[in-house]
């Protein structure tokens, strides 16, 4: 079976995997205190140029959500996301279950819209029986959004402008930012991030590495944070695992190196479908692809091929998506064009 379903199946990439051998029989200080994290995180702030970072590294991705809205949000506070929102959709309720509403927006291709935000804000603003309600305190957007979509520098702009204009925090989901930052529509960089965000995240779990996530907070953390992850259970007590492995991601560029294989072979993917003909639900320039396919289609696919089946359509088509990552072959791209 080729295996399309999702951009982390594998294991670790080589030099990352290399680099935890070398290290394993090693003697380090624990939960995150040891050498190899303190290196991996001033290779990240150098690489965000924000020296003034504070940064943690998390287990996994649903943890460092939970973990982080409930750093930042008072008890009657809640966080506004765009209605395909990870955070709404696909974490089994995480952030309301530590006690933290979602205040679900439309979304648009993903993406939050700036003025439907403003227009949103101020009108619970101006509710006289908005002390009854859940206060919108911060935002939560994913950059690439769940549909493979990326917001421009303008649209994060805009956003960071509503938000300073109500006071919101801005909070980044980079699970997939690799293959966000190396797609060929992108305008922003680490630096541009730093400077827009009050936190955000660099994906590793998605982008080469066996397990963990980077949360940069560039202008430094909430008080106490550390004792909130372990609190949420996102801590591992061999944490240096995950310094180790973002240490090798951030050195000579690796990171971005292996993401753009996964772009890559996005595009070899995403040409594979349309010299066959095939329809897309959404024009995505990152790795995850959206196709359209009919029922007899997808009955004949799915016997080679794992992907996802993501929604129906209107008229009984089943909307499927394939992801690539840092580990796709072109051999593969070749194989499945083969099935098609």
């Amino acid at each position: 079976m080729l295996d399309f379903c999702c951009d982390y199946k594998n294991g670790a990439h080589p030099a990352v995997l290399a680099r935890l051998a070398e290290t394993n029989s090693q003697t380090t200080g624990t939960y995150g205190f040891d050498e190899y994290s303190d290196a991996a995180k001033e290779k990240i702030k150098a690489a965000c140029k924000a020296k003034d970072a504070d940064v943690f590294f998390i287990a996994g991705g649903t943890q460092t959500n939970m973990t982080v809205i409930s750093s930042c949000l008072q008890p009657y506070e809640g966080v506004v996301a765009a209605s395909t929102g990870h955070i709404n959709c696909h974490e089994a309720g995480a952030v309301e279950h530590s006690g933290y509403k979602v205040l679900a927006l439309p979304h648009h291709d993903g993406k939050v819209d700036a003025n439907e935000l403003e227009a949103y804000l101020k009108d619970f603003e101006e509710n006289p029986s908005r002390d009854h309600m859940v206060f919108p305190a911060m935002l939560y957007i994913s950059y690439p959004t769940e549909y493979g979509t990326i917001y421009k520098k303008e649209e994060l702009s805009d956003l960071r402008r509503v938000c300073d204009k109500y006071g919101l925090t801005v909070f980044l989901d980079g699970a997939r930012l690799g293959y966000g930052l190396t797609s060929p529509e992108c305008d922003i960089d680490l630096p541009f991030l730093a400077g827009i965000c009050d936190v955000f995240y660099i994906g590793g779990t998605k982008v080469g590495a066996l397990c963990g996530e980077a949360v940069v907070f560039p202008k430094g953390a909430p008080a106490h944070f550390i004792t909130m992850v372990k609190q949420r259970g996102a801590m591992l007590a061999k944490s240096r695992v995950l310094g180790v492995q973002f240490d090798a991601l951030f050195t000579d560029g690796l990171y971005f190196k292996i993401a753009k294989n996964g772009i890559d072979r996005a595009y070899e993917l995403k040409a594979a479908f349309e010299r066959k003909g095939y329809k897309f639900y959404i024009d995505s320039p990152t790795n995850q692809q959206f196709i359209v396919l009919d029922e007899k289609t997808l009955a004949r696919l799915e016997k080679k091929v794992n992907f996802e089946v993501w929604e129906k359509t209107a008229d009984g088509c089943t909307v499927v998506r394939f992801a690539t990552s840092w580990s796709t072959t072109k051999e593969e791209i070749t194989e499945l064009y083969k099935l098609l």
